[in-house]
């Protein structure tokens, strides 16, 4: 018994997994933020970063070091009173040592808040790849929607033609119609299976298309689901000065290079802190052994301040280097917001030009149905008339 169900448990599953299930939009959007490889790269660089930001930040922090030696000497050696024989010996020694930065110019400083943008730089790059993702994958699902009305609409208008063709077969059969009237219904029968076919080629390939954004790699069995608020809500459309000005606020593109442009102005101040001297303190203990006699523990502590007195204009060279890419990162921000600003522009006029033509078009069914109401109303009375003087 116990067989029998494992069995059926497995057929079910086998059946569930070759089901047919169509997908909505966000299982299309979150399947592929999940398996692009694209944005898996982004996040591996935006931990190199986030393990950059935290070593900047250890570098504060002082070192300790730790060291041991073992010799053995042959022949003439040195005593440990200065004075040398010739016999074997043998010494150890080991040694422990610390040292801190205590000033450089504030580089290190310097150096965590251009780690710091550099990070959030890769968060916003992660950002704009997921939405331009999700932005593809939107584009392609509502592809094969219109693919898919398409293709009905091919279907349906051979429904009707076939249903036409039947009508006017019982009319050549009656004798009331000429049966040469029939080739150019089968002509129009053919022309609309062309179509059809057609129409269901493009909506293979707009499939295979939205599988490909989806990285799946059997696009055969994938179909996708009619959202049932597609045109619940009226279209509102704000003005396209509106949408920038909330658009260039949050727009990851826009945060890129500006972060680009912070980190740049931060590796100025890198630059110039090479200018300043710098200030450390070490400490160090150390003893040994020689021919199994221990010599007295050595500690020492001091002080070590380096001055750059010349350094062949390399730091200058630097600073000027700085300088010049923070001009063109200046440059990227107003090329990245002149861009948006045409992107809006762009996609505002095609919403317009879409909702005048969704009027047009909603206009366009309403009117004949108006109308047919219009014209039922004002042919009733005359249609009475002749009954009643049918009647007299």
């Amino acid at each position: 018994m116990r067989k029998i169900i494992i069995f059926i448990a497995v057929l079910l599953t086998a059946l569930i997994a070759n089901a047919q299930t169509p997908w909505t939009l966000q299982q299309c959007v979150d399947t592929a933020l999940a398996n692009n490889r694209n944005i898996k790269q982004r996040e591996l660089m935006r931990q190199n970063n986030e393990i950059a930001l935290q070593q900047a930040r250890n570098n504060l922090l002082p070192n300790l070091n730790a060291s041991a030696g073992q010799s053995w000497n042959f022949g003439r050696s040195q005593m440990a009173d200065g004075t040398y024989r010739n016999i074997n010996s043998n010494s150890s020694n080991f040694s422990v040592s610390s040292g801190i930065t205590l000033f450089d110019g504030l580089k290190m400083k310097y150096e965590i808040d251009s780690k710091m943008a550099q990070l959030k730089l890769s968060e916003a790059n992660l950002e704009k790849i997921r939405q331009d993702i999700a932005l593809s994958v939107s584009s392609a699902f509502l592809q094969v929607l219109l693919n898919k009305e398409l293709l009905q609409i091919a279907n349906d208008q051979i429904k009707l033609t076939e249903s036409r063709l039947e009508q006017q077969k019982s009319l050549v059969s009656a004798g009331k119609l000429a049966e040469g009237e029939l080739f150019e219904i089968y002509s129009q029968q053919a022309k609309e299976e062309l179509n059809s076919t057609q129409a269901k080629n493009t909506l293979k390939l707009s499939l295979l298309d939205l599988a490909q954004i989806l990285e799946l790699s059997d696009f055969e069995k994938l179909d996708i689901s009619i959202p049932a608020d597609l045109m619940e809500n009226e279209l509102q459309l704000l003005s396209a000065d509106a949408v920038f000005a909330s658009a260039v606020k949050s727009r990851p593109e826009i945060k890129s290079a500006e972060l680009q442009l912070q980190g740049s102005q931060k590796n100025i101040q890198i630059a110039k802190s090479f200018y300043f001297p710098t200030l450390s303190f070490g400490a160090n203990l150390g003893g040994g052994y020689y021919n199994q006699v221990s010599t007295p523990l050595s500690t020492g502590v001091g002080f070590n301040l380096s001055v750059p007195i010349f350094n062949k204009f390399q730091v200058k060279n630097q600073v000027r280097s700085a300088q010049i890419d923070v001009k063109s990162n200046q440059l990227n921000v107003e090329n990245a917001k002149l861009e948006l600003r045409k992107t809006v522009q762009q996609a505002y006029y095609n919403a317009v030009a879409a909702k005048s033509k969704w009027d047009a078009s909603t206009k366009s069914v309403t009117k004949p149905t108006a109308l047919q109401t219009k014209n039922t109303k004002a042919d009733a009375p005359t249609c009475m008339n002749c009954t009643k003087l049918k009647t007299t």
